[in-house]
């Protein structure tokens, strides 16, 4: 089990793109599977779309924010400078990782830090314990220190589980580089989650964004010429879709969060977590 996970883990690190830019757009179910195959020619599904009904796989995310809610007043204002708290995961395997992630947004580039803690270590981490490598999966250095990020930038804000969301992803990307990914999540849907616990089921979830798919063209260079075609064969419009502050818009932040602080008091703690 241990050397099956190890792979799967190295696996899932050769797939993801540190630094990027990525747009995104609603599109209809119809759009999509034309899509599809429009983008079949110039990629191929990734490790995990590959032999799954219509290439999707679950996403389940727990984001982490202030009672304040810090990090969703940054992403509604579009503060130039923006970062995400959230721990990622794909089954109630007990065996399988927790993906604790920074997702920082700089002007229109995204960077991404990414840590792959033993499952057993989760709560333990969130709950405030300092993390060391017997808590990883792999003893690579850049993964401790991306969740000691991660643990100082939670600290500095006080975060805590807010909201759990997840939908069904389909993912296609460039054979033998990962420059050009192109993902389409359907059945987006997520709740107030306030508990630290990694388990996929909901009791009551909202679906933010209805019955659209959520198209999103990422890359690491240059917009491609194809993508560019792309949207202009399909007449795309381009929108922010960020899913987590979907599920707190439609939930109501209020209810979502339990305390306030002035705009001027979120502005000076977001400054301190960038210092």
């Amino acid at each position: 089990m241990e050397s099956f996970l190890l792979v799967s883990v190295l696996l899932m690190e050769d797939q993801i793109q540190r630094q990027r830019f990525e747009r995104k757009y609603f599109v209809t179910e119809r759009q999509a599977v034309q899509i599809r195959e429009y983008a079949r020619g110039r990629l191929v599904p990734d490790g995990y779309s590959e032999g799954k009904p219509d290439y999707s796989y679950p996403v389940h995310s727990l984001y982490l924010d202030s009672d304040a809610m810090m990090t969703y007043w940054a992403t509604v204002h579009c503060e130039k400078k923006r970062f995400k708290l959230r721990v990622r995961f794909y089954d109630d395997n007990p065996e399988s990782p927790l993906f604790f992630e920074i997702k920082r947004r700089e002007n229109e580039c995204v960077l991404k830090q990414r840590a792959f803690v033993r499952r057993q270590a989760g709560a333990h981490i969130l709950a405030g314990h300092l993390p060391g490598m017997e808590h990883l999966v792999t003893s690579k250095p850049h993964h401790l220190a991306a969740v000691q990020r991660f643990c100082q930038l939670q600290h500095r804000i006080n975060a805590r589980p807010m909201v759990h969301v997840a939908y069904m992803r389909e993912a296609w990307v460039s054979p033998g580089t990962n420059s050009v990914r192109l993902t389409v999540d359907r059945s987006v849907r997520g709740q107030v989650h306030h508990e630290i616990e990694f388990r996929t089921a909901m009791a009551n979830p909202i679906y933010p964004f209805g019955d659209q798919r959520v198209l999103e063209l990422k890359f690491t260079d240059r917009f491609p010429d194809w993508f560019n075609d792309l949207v202009c064969h399909f007449n795309l419009a381009q929108t922010g879709v960020p899913k987590y502050c979907g599920i707190v818009a439609e939930s109501g932040d209020n209810r979502v969060a339990t305390a306030t602080r002035s705009n001027l008091e979120q502005k000076l703690a977001l400054l301190r977590a960038y210092a």
